[in-house]
């Protein structure tokens, strides 16, 4: 029994200090409620009550200036570059998609037996359709 009392008051000491080196070290703009002068006050005289109240009510969250928008990775063009996708700006490899899109179509029509089209644009083989 003595240990668990010897190690909560360790803990409790613990405690005491982090909230008040916490509450110390935070900035006037983030400390709700009190001034800074008070917040030490109550945490040095109620000593576990008044570092949790100051963790719940006094401690501020800092807010951060940049404002971060989450990118799906099909709208993000590092990810897209990684899989090989292109993107509009990089002509070099909007040929080669091109030319492998070329490559693609002209091995799908020797594979239906159709006479590959020279024309990139149509899409279709050499075959001509009904009339």
């Amino acid at each position: 029994m003595a240990r668990l009392l010897f190690v909560l008051g360790i803990v409790a000491v613990t405690f005491m200090i982090y909230s008040i080196v916490d509450a110390a070290l935070r900035p006037v703009r983030l400390i709700r409620g009190l001034p800074k002068w008070a917040w030490l006050l109550v945490i040095i005289v109620i000593p576990i009550i008044g570092g949790v109240l100051w963790f719940v009510i006094g401690r501020g969250r800092e807010q951060n200036a940049a404002v971060y928008r989450t990118v799906g990775p099909d709208d993000d063009p590092d990810f897209l570059g990684k899989l090989g996708y292109t993107t509009p700006r990089d002509p070099e490899a909007e040929a080669r998609t091109d030319e492998q899109i070329r490559d693609l179509e002209k091995r799908l029509a020797e594979q239906a037996g159709d006479k590959p089209s020279d024309d990139p644009k149509s899409g279709r083989g050499g075959k001509p359709g009904p009339a």
